[in-house]
């Protein structure tokens, strides 16, 4: 397979938030802190099982509110400078 590129779905350890941190989660509050080690500000969307985008925020802080959100399982994704992650968010 030489000269050949490999691609892969997984996010390259240089591409992922630093630190990152997602609580409560599950949550079952009306807000969830999202924290990295850069605090730098985020770019956050919100999407259902459908990937029907529900959410998006620029976040300058570390407090999303979500009381827009019904009880369910979400993906979250977030983008701080060209850092990416994404992950599951359980609202109950």
């Amino acid at each position: 397979m030489q000269g050949q590129a490999r691609y892969s779905n997984q996010i390259s350890p240089d591409q992922s938030i630093e630190g990152l941190s997602i609580y409560p989660n599950p949550t079952t509050s009306n807000k969830i802190y999202i924290n990295s080690t850069k605090a730098l500000t985020k770019r956050v969307e919100i999407y259902n099982v459908l990937g029907k985008r529900i959410l998006f925020k620029i976040l300058t802080s570390n407090e999303l509110n979500i009381s827009s959100l019904k009880p369910g399982v979400y993906i979250i994704k977030l983008k701080e400078k060209e850092k990416t992650a994404t992950r599951k968010l359980v609202v109950r």
